[in-house]
C-alpha cells in the first residue's frame, strides 16, 4: 500500500529529480522512495556503528592494559631468569641426586602452573596466606 505525500523541495533538487526521472531509472516517486529508504537504512546503521564504536573503544583500552601487563610480566621474568642464571652455580655432572631433585621440582612447577591456569586462579595480586587480594 502506498501513501500519497505532498512535499516541498528546493528548485535545484526538483530539477535534478526531473532530469533523473526522464532517463530509464524510473519515475520520481520510485526515485524519492528508494533514496529515502537508503537514507533511513544508513541512519540506522550509523546508530549501530556509534554503539559498536563505544564497545570497541572499551575493548581497545582493555587490550592496551593487558599488553602493558604482559610486558611487565615478561620483563620481570626475564630479569629473574637472568639473575638466577648469573648467581646460581651449575650442578656438577656427577651429582645425579641434585639433578633428579631439580627435575622433580621443575615437573611439580609445570604441573602447578597447569592447575592454576585450569582453575582460573591468579597468583599475582593475591595474598598466598589468605587466598584474597593483596
Amino acid at each position: 500500500m502506498k501513501v500519497r505525500q505532498n512535499l516541498y523541495i528546493d528548485r535545484e533538487l526538483s530539477d535534478a529529480l526531473e532530469a533523473l526521472a526522464a532517463g530509464t531509472v524510473g519515475n520520481k516517486s520510485r526515485l524519492v522512495n528508494d533514496a529515502l529508504a537508503d537514507w533511513l537504512s544508513r541512519r540506522g546503521a550509523k546508530e549501530i556503528d556509534d554503539l559498536l564504536k563505544l564497545r570497541l573503544d572499551r575493548i581497545t583500552r582493555e587490550i592496551e592494559h593487558a599488553r602493558r601487563d604482559i610486558e611487565v610480566l615478561l620483563e620481570s621474568l626475564s630479569l629473574f631468569v637472568r639473575y638466577q642464571l648469573m648467581v646460581t652455580a651449575p650442578l656438577p655432572d656427577a651429582d645425579a641426586a641434585a639433578v633428579a631433585v631439580g627435575r622433580d621440582r621443575f615437573e611439580k612447577f609445570v604441573a602447578q602452573v597447569g592447575r592454576q591456569l585450569a582453575a582460573g586462579k591468579r597468583t599475582i595480586g593475591h595474598d598466598p596466606d589468605t587466598g584474597g587480594a593483596a
